[in-house]
């Protein structure tokens, strides 16, 4: 294959040698940036809904100065776009990196930390602006942004292919940087594996993935565990699928079926998958090969990733995020005793614990009740114990600023912009508003910086005291037991289904919440948009 050439009088621009071919990229303020660098072939024709494979070796130089493709996905809604950013760049070679680094050359043996964006397994990609790599550089951190499918064609289980193929897609970049990043300034033996949302999930599994073992030294989750997904929920979603196209729920008769359709039919049947209902959604599942068991067992128990030190957290009002877009945080205050009703399902437990939350909250209405409730299944209580499993090298954070946008507070993906301390770019002050402060941008990006250097983020390890680092609420400060008698409330009713009495009234109280939140179509709000 001959590569796309760069210009080659411009002897300036910084090249460096992958294991298939040559890359030329761009000096941009100093920092050497390097796009598009495929790490796969196209997962397209023989390749699509199979695990990677790699790419093509090329001749000569291929030009790495552009974003490549992003992987087949179906756009925001507009109540989310007005948010969140999500680019779309055409063409088949969707599986591909992005390096920015400071000093190119096999010398400089600088940390790495490698990045897999959120978007429920969905949407995004390494294009958004947000995820602009140039402040770790300049800090001295080699940093490298993966883009991996999406949506059915990355996560559909079926009976004729692997599953998981978008964490294998992961898989082979984080063995791509293994192998090249040495000749971009980076140290293959400090890699730090970070992702936010799905992305925090994936590198959960991946942790725990026996191919993954020894080429992750650190790892940092944000707002999202270590899970796997039910087989049957995603299975599901292949059957209303194929139900809807009238076709075969095999992955060969989804390879054939036109991809606009597919994409239209996925975003149709994801309308009512929710972090707070539940719903059917795509996700990571067990597949006795890459993903032997659930990850967060495999974790607990110390079977993976001993020796890797984690860096771990949430923001204050994540469900702000999964509400406030179309005025569902509104109408969940209007259901009142339905939307206690359905959090209970989803949480599985019985009355106790929103009882325990409405007594220490007296004055905060049901969406803010049931939305910290479910965080706190979701997010706080998994990454708790994934602490508790390894004190003394587990650090955990509470992001706590609130956005200047009307009602979403310190939502869910709000501190990207501070991590990455990329404030200044459009696509920030969708979601922070104007004038977001640079100090707590400081603090943030700081923190990851030593991480990723280090292993020690500037604050007390997890151990009996509970520490949690407070970001964007006063100056950062390290509390001890923060919500501790939040969760609490957890200790004796998880996990615990509902009393068999209240059985058949609690189902029927989920089904009118279910019923009431169709409203959502008038505002044309996909709910799988609720995990970006």
């Amino acid at each position: 294959m001959t590569a796309d050439r760069a210009d080659p009088t411009d002897s300036t621009d910084p090249v460096a040698d992958t294991p298939y071919g040559a890359v030329r990229g761009r000096w941009e303020h100093g920092i050497a940036v390097f796009r598009g660098i495929p790490y796969a072939a196209p997962p397209f024709g023989e390749h699509r809904f199979r695990p990677p494979v790699p790419p093509e070796p090329w001749d000569g130089v291929r030009d790495a100065g552009a974003f490549g493709p992003t992987a087949p996905k179906p756009p925001y809604s507009e109540a989310f776009a007005q948010y969140l950013s999500d680019p779309v760049i055409p063409g088949d070679d969707c599986l591909n990196l992005n390096v920015w680094t400071p000093e190119p050359g096999p010398g400089a043996r600088l940390p790495v930390l490698v990045w897999l964006h959120g978007g429920a397994l969905t949407r995004g990609s390494s294009a958004v602006q947000v995820y602009d790599g140039h402040a770790f550089a300049r800090d001295g951190v080699v940093l490298v942004s993966v883009n991996y499918r999406l949506g059915v064609e990355g996560y559909g289980l079926f009976p004729d292919t692997p599953a998981n193929p978008g964490l294998r897609d992961q898989l082979a970049a984080l063995r791509w940087v293994h192998e090249a990043i040495a000749a971009f300034g980076g140290d293959p033996d400090r890699i730090t594996l970070c992702g936010q949302s799905a992305g925090a999930i994936s590198a959960g599994a991946l942790l725990a993935a026996p191919q993954a073992q020894g080429l992750i030294r650190r790892a940092v989750l944000q707002s999202g565990p270590p899970e796997a997904a039910d087989r049957d929920k995603v299975r599901r979603m292949v059957r209303r699928m194929a139900n809807r196209l009238k076709i075969p729920a095999t992955a060969q008769a989804f390879a054939e079926a036109d991809r606009a359709l597919l994409l239209r039919t996925q975003a149709e049947v994801s309308r009512l998958s929710s972090p707070v209902l539940g719903g059917p959604a795509f996700g990571i599942v067990v597949d006795g090969d890459l993903v032997p068991r659930d990850p967060m067992a495999a974790l607990l128990d110390g079977e993976a990733a001993g020796g890797v030190d984690l860096l771990m957290g949430w923001t204050r009002d994540e469900y702000r995020l999964w509400l406030v877009p179309g005025g569902l945080h509104d109408h969940v205050d209007r259901l009142g005793p339905v939307a206690f009703a359905g959090a209970m399902a989803r949480c599985h437990v019985g009355h106790e614990v929103p009882r325990g939350y409405r007594a220490r909250y007296p004055e905060a209405g049901p969406a803010e009740i049931v939305g910290q409730m479910v965080t706190d299944h979701l997010l706080r209580l998994p990454l708790r114990r994934l602490a508790e499993a390894r004190p003394g090298s587990s650090y955990l954070y509470e992001f706590a600023w609130p956005s200047g946008r009307p009602g979403l507070g310190a939502c869910h993906a709000l501190e990207l912009g501070f991590v990455f301390d990329t404030g200044d770019r459009p696509d920030s002050a969708r979601l922070a508003g104007e004038d977001a402060p640079q100090d707590l941008a400081d603090a943030m990006h700081g923190a990851w910086v030593r991480f990723a250097t280090t292993g020690d983020p500037g604050w007390q390890p997890w151990d009996d005291t509970h520490p949690v680092r407070v970001l964007g609420d006063g100056e950062p400060r390290t509390v001890p037991g923060l919500r501790d008698a939040d969760l609490a409330l957890w200790t004796a009713a998880e996990p615990r289904p509902p009393h068999p009495d209240r059985s058949a009234e609690l189902a029927l109280a989920v089904r009118r919440l279910r019923r009431s939140m169709a409203a959502v179509r008038r505002h044309r709000v996909p709910y799988d948009d609720m995990r970006p």
